[in-house]
C-alpha cells in the first residue's frame, strides 16, 4: 500500500481524484490540502466524499506535503511546479496541472509566460511509447482535458499518414472544466439553456499541448484550429475532429487504423459502426468512447470523442498513470462503468 496526499482537494479536479482513491486497493488517500480552505474538514467542502468527510484539509506547501509515497498535484497552472521542485526525488509527482506539459521552453513562454518548469513524462499511456516511459517515472504531466480527447481522436490518422497535418477541433465541454471558482459567466443563469463559444482564434492554452503531441504522433509539424464551446452540463466533452485525407484514403482504411490502435487498450472504445458517442455513456468512467467517419464529399476524416474531463480526461489519468509508475496493473481501481441516467 503506497500513501497519497492530494493537493487542491477541495477543487473539482482533486475532488475527483479523492473519489478515484476511494476504491483503489493499493493507494490510500493519507492527507488532503488546499490553500484557503486549510483547517476545515472536508466533508464540509465535498460533502460527495464520505470516507475522507472527517480529513482536516491542510496547506498546500511542500512542507505540509512531505512524507507521502505520491503526491497529486491538483493545483492552478503555475502553481505546482514550485511545490514539486521541493519534494523528494523518489516521491511519485503527478501534476494535474499544464506546467510540465509543454517541452519547448518557447511555446511555454508565448502561453503562461515566465520560466519553463521543463517537460515531464506525459501521461497518455495510450501514446505510441508513452507507457513505457511512464513505468517507473517519479514526475508525470497529466494531460489537459481538451488534449486527451483531440490526441486519442487523431493520433492514429495522423501516425498512419492517412490525413493531412492540418487538424480543425471544435469541442464542447460541461461547466467544470473552468475549476470552481466562481465567475459570472459559469451562473446557473448564464449557462442554462445557452451555448457559447470561447477562446476563439487560436486562444486557448490547451493548443500548443495537441500541437505538441500531434506533431509527435505524425513525425512531422501538425497545425491545429481550436475552438472550445462551453455547454450546460457539470462535466463532459465531446470533441469533433476533423483533418482532409491523404490520397487513398477511405473509410475502411481509416476504421481499420483506429481497430489496430486501440484494439488492447482497456480505456478507449472505437464503438461499433453507425454508433456515436455520446458524454452520458463515459460519464464518471475512465474511458473514452471513439467513432470515425470519411466524408467523400469534402474529402475529410471525421472523428468524434467523448470524455469525461473530470475522470479520464483528468483524474483517472493520474491514477491511471500512478498505477504504471509503482509497477500495478494499470487498470487498479478505476472504473469503466459509467453512471446513468
Amino acid at each position: 500500500t503506497w500513501t497519497v496526499g492530494v493537493t487542491g482537494a477541495t477543487g473539482y479536479a482533486g475532488g475527483e481524484v479523492c473519489r478515484l482513491l476511494a476504491g483503489h486497493p493499493f493507494l490510500r488517500l493519507a492527507g488532503v490540502h488546499a490553500g484557503s480552505s486549510a483547517g476545515r474538514r472536508l466533508g464540509e467542502l465535498q460533502p460527495h466524499l464520505l470516507p475522507f468527510a472527517d480529513l482536516t484539509v491542510q496547506p498546500s506547501d511542500a512542507g505540509s506535503l512531505a512524507g507521502y509515497d505520491v503526491v497529486v498535484l491538483a493545483l492552478p497552472h503555475g502553481e505546482s511546479a514550485a511545490i514539486a521542485a521541493r519534494l523528494p526525488g523518489d516521491v511519485l509527482v503527478v501534476d494535474c496541472g499544464a506546467d510540465h506539459r509543454l517541452d519547448d521552453p518557447a511555446a511555454w513562454a508565448r502561453w503562461y509566460g515566465g520560466g519553463h518548469p521543463g517537460g515531464w513524462p506525459y501521461g497518455l499511456p495510450e501514446l505510441p511509447g508513452q507507457r513505457e516511459r511512464l513505468r517507473g517515472a517519479t514526475r508525470i504531466a497529466v494531460p489537459g482535458c481538451y488534449p486527451t480527447s483531440v490526441a486519442l481522436a487523431l493520433a492514429p490518422a495522423l501516425a498512419e499518414g492517412l490525413v493531412e497535418p492540418e487538424v480543425v477541433v471544435v469541442a464542447a465541454s460541461g461547466t467544470s472544466g473552468a475549476g470552481r471558482s466562481a465567475g459570472p459567466h459559469l451562473l446557473g443563469s448564464e449557462v442554462m439553456g445557452a451555448v457559447s463559444a470561447y477562446g476563439v482564434g487560436g486562444v486557448h492554452r490547451h493548443t500548443p499541448e495537441m500541437v505538441q503531441t500531434l506533431s509527435r504522433a505524425a513525425g512531422t509539424p501538425v497545425t491545429v484550429s481550436f475552438t472550445p464551446t462551453l455547454v450546460p452540463m457539470p462535466r463532459g466533452i465531446l470533441a469533433t475532429c476533423s483533418a482532409r485525407v491523404a490520397p487513398g484514403t477511405d473509410a475502411a482504411a481509416a476504421r481499420a487504423a483506429y481497430e489496430k490502435a486501440y484494439a488492447d487498450e482497456p480505456f478507449v472504445h472505437l464503438l461499433p459502426e453507425g454508433r456515436w458517442p455520446t458524454t452520458a455513456q463515459v460519464l464518471g468512467a475512465n474511458t473514452v468512447a471513439l467513432q470515425v467517419a470519411v466524408d467523400p464529399d469534402a474529402g475529410r476524416l471525421v472523428v468524434v470523442a467523448a470524455v469525461d474531463n473530470l475522470t479520464k480526461g483528468t483524474a483517472g489519468a493520474a491514477v491511471q498513470c500512478a498505477n504504471l509508475a509503482l509497477g500495478l496493473p494499470e487498470t487498479t481501481g478505476l472504473p469503466v462503468v459509467g453512471v446513468a441516467p
